[in-house]
């Protein structure tokens, strides 16, 4: 018989103070590595010189796609490209720009099977995007086809929202949402391109449809670029009775690199 089956109900537990205090004598025998391999972490994650080198988007942004503005504008300013173009997801927040400080851990959860990455992922979005979890039902990961899921062996994006639902006790609906068809890479193409990549290649099954219906949804992926795979996951979960939809990225490529990746 397991713990899972009742045997450890009766034994004693070491509250959250003792635990810390036992992390912290391993943390002075055994010195956490940086994630990054850049030496000594600050804490469980990148090493000092590379957080100084991350831009964080801590300031004022838009509150609908998340891009950073210069100025305060005042809380609930989108900028003029959401203006003339309503998404179907609300409102998008991002923890970071994309550049090639950014772009080195997220490709190592990403491609190298770094999962060790996700939490420490995860904790940056809880940050970036607490206004967004507060009024969230339930979060949701941007899938992968199959077969590409198979490639891989993990998905970054369900990673990332399992650690996030976790920490912040929040509904993580695994599979309500899939992508039916394989599409081409999303590098180097056009907005519209890339819209037309991922036109109708999302959906929620029927059998799912009931997690989804009457909820806000956070939905989460690692990168952002033009937001038209957020757009076509939105459109799908808001097609099976989603009451709205949010986003949550890693990082947001900035415009001018929007062709990058």
């Amino acid at each position: 018989m397991s713990l899972e089956d009742g045997l450890g109900a009766g034994i004693w537990k070491p509250g959250p103070g003792v635990r810390g205090a036992v992390r912290s004598v391993l943390d002075l025998m055994l010195p956490p590595r940086a994630l990054d391999g850049e030496g000594r972490a600050m804490a469980a994650g990148l090493s000092a010189e590379t957080w100084t080198r991350i831009h964080f988007l801590d300031g004022p942004v838009c509150d609908g796609c998340g891009a950073p503005f210069e100025y305060d504008l005042g809380e609930g300013v989108r900028c003029a490209p959401c203006m003339a173009r309503p998404r179907a997801f609300s409102r998008a927040r991002a923890a970071c720009l994309y550049d090639e400080t950014s772009r080195d851990p997220i490709l190592k959860l990403k491609h190298a099977d770094r999962l060790d990455l996700a939490p420490m992922f995860a904790r940056w979005l809880s940050r970036a995007a607490h206004d967004l979890l507060e009024e969230a039902d339930a979060i949701a990961p941007v899938p992968l086809h199959p077969m590409r899921l198979l490639r891989r062996r993990s998905n970054q994006a369900a990673e990332i929202a399992r650690s996030l639902a976790g920490q912040r006790g929040v509904t993580y609906l695994a599979d309500a949402l899939v992508r039916r068809r394989a599409t081409e890479t999303q590098a180097g193409r056009s907005g519209s391109g890339r819209r037309r990549n991922v036109a109708a290649a999302f959906a929620v099954p029927p059998t799912k449809a009931r997690q989804v219906a009457g909820r806000n949804i956070l939905l989460v992926d690692d990168v952002m670029t033009t937001g038209a795979t957020a757009e076509g996951c939105a459109r799908a979960l808001l097609a099976a009775g989603a009451a709205r939809v949010d986003v949550a990225v890693i990082a947001r490529v900035h415009e001018r690199d929007s062709g990058a990746i």
